[in-house]
């Protein structure tokens, strides 16, 4: 069952404060998630937070939004594929590699790859990964502080990826481009 869309103007406790702001960063836009999140102010804290958190890593955007583009199709979200999709675009990741991972493929650049192939082995052995998995990412030129900031995607992708699965988040208009069918590897 489909939770409530709220507008800030109706949202619960500081949630529409939150949802406004939302709405003014991205240029009117007001994705459905938020909207949904709204319902539980502090689901919808704990993302915008952890965003705040990511976006100040020692990632680049485009490989921020490769992180959690991995993750949401490794966990299965059509919503948030479909919303890393389209950021990744914006931040200017390469289209090869964001078709890669709505494929379940590898990406052609070797840096984006190694990203693309630690962020699903994290996730595949919930953080327990081994010393090669850690030296091919390392290989890559990215650093062990990375494979800790890597962290911060998976948990902001673990909440927003679960939510919308138990939301049904609908996919927004503004977003029916890039929707994503899913793969056979979830």
């Amino acid at each position: 069952m489909q939770y409530e869309l709220f507008a800030p103007e109706g949202a619960p406790g500081d949630a529409g404060e939150r949802l406004a702001a939302v709405r003014e960063k991205m240029g009117g836009l007001l994705p459905n998630l938020y909207r949904q999140m709204a319902g539980a102010p502090i689901v919808l804290e704990a993302y915008l937070t952890l965003s705040d958190i990511l976006s100040r890593s020692s990632f680049s955007p485009a490989e921020q939004q490769l992180i959690l583009l991995t993750a949401s199709a490794r966990n299965g979200c059509r919503y948030c594929v479909a919303a890393h999709s389209s950021g990744g675009r914006m931040a200017k990741l390469d289209k090869q590699a964001i078709a890669a991972v709505r494929d379940g493929a590898p990406a052609d650049d070797a840096r984006l790859e190694a990203l693309r192939r630690f962020t699903e082995r994290v996730l595949e052995v919930r953080g327990k990964v081994g010393k090669a998995d850690l030296d091919a990412f390392t290989g890559a030129g990215f650093t062990r502080e990375q494979a800790a900031e890597l962290l911060v995607g998976v948990a902001m992708k673990s909440l927003s990826n679960y939510f919308s699965r138990l939301a049904d988040t609908p996919v927004d208009d503004f977003l029916a481009r890039v929707e994503w069918a899913g793969n056979e590897h979830v």
